[in-house]
């Protein structure tokens, strides 16, 4: 059975409040959001949740942020992964994209969701294969099963939030966070002036500069280091790799966060004050609370 029209309009309308929070949040800050102790005392960041609807709830109640009107929260790349729809077609975590546009509309100030690679696949239709399944078309599946008829236009305002989504942010506790890091940018270099701008179409596709920026894997300290420099950062926090002990420390540099299994972490850290990587990891909380 698919959704009332009026609840399909309930959740476009949502989208495009989200997506307005977001161009507000960044205003003219270009794709990099940056923090200082004006903005609040703390950041509450975690990485993949992949669909896993039980851990958003779970991070929501952590971070409580109607309690804590000081505290930011960051969250990243929920689209593909989790439940299916009855039958086995249709993934069910556009519903989790979903939830995150609901918080950003209700803590617009406080919550914020950074672009990452499965949501620029969705952005850009780039296909994204796993197990031999097209998780693309997974999703486009469950939105269909979802919305019927308006499905397309479901997914336009997916879309239109996901165009308006920072792609890192900065503290000033000289912290970056962004869902990867660029391949060989100790060689190759890397565009920094995309986060004083809003992406352009050239920028999303690959070979792109936000594109790189989300789809690298090169974690060796040289390629760190360099991109630490570029950023001008100590510490750079990041997603996009899973780990099976929900972080991992690939280097003096970064930190990385996995929420979307049994093993899930998140981490808080300061938003002015000095952090360094070791004191950082020490920061490192499982979400089960262990």
């Amino acid at each position: 059975m698919t959704a009332a029209p009026e609840t399909a309009q309930r959740v476009i309308d949502g989208f495009l409040q989200a997506a307005a929070a977001n161009a507000q949040s960044l205003a003219d800050q270009g794709s990099l959001l940056q923090l200082t102790a004006e903005d609040g005392d703390e950041l509450l960041v975690t990485a993949d949740l992949h669909g896993n609807r039980l851990n958003f709830r779970r991070l929501c109640q952590v971070a409580d942020l109607a309690g804590h009107p000081r505290r930011h929260l960051v969250m990243q790349e929920v689209c593909h992964g989790g439940p299916c729809y009855p039958g086995g077609l249709g993934c069910m975590s556009h519903l989790l994209l979903e939830d995150v546009a609901r918080l950003k509309v209700e803590f617009p100030r406080q919550f914020h969701f950074l672009l990452s690679n499965h949501e620029l696949a969705e952005m850009t239709d780039h296909p994204i294969s796993k197990g031999g399944r097209l998780l693309n078309l997974q999703f486009r599946q469950g939105v269909q099963q979802m919305y019927g008829d308006q499905a397309p236009q479901v997914r336009a305002a997916y879309r239109e939030f996901l165009r308006q989504c920072p792609l890192a942010i900065r503290l000033a506790s000289r912290v970056f966070v962004s869902h990867s890091l660029p391949d060989q940018t100790d060689v190759l270099g890397f565009d920094v002036g995309l986060f004083r701008r809003r992406p352009e179409p050239a920028d999303l596709l690959p070979g792109g500069a936000a594109f790189r920026l989300v789809w690298g894997r090169d974690f060796r300290p040289a390629n760190a280091a360099a991109f630490a420099r570029l950023v001008d950062a100590d510490l750079l926090i990041h997603g996009h790799e899973p780990c099976g002990q929900g972080y991992a420390t690939p280097n003096e540099f970064q930190i990385i966060l996995d929420c979307c299994g049994q093993s899930a972490c998140y981490l808080t850290l300061p938003i002015q004050g000095p952090i360094n990587h070791p004191d950082a990891v020490r920061q490192v909380r499982r979400l089960g609370g262990t």
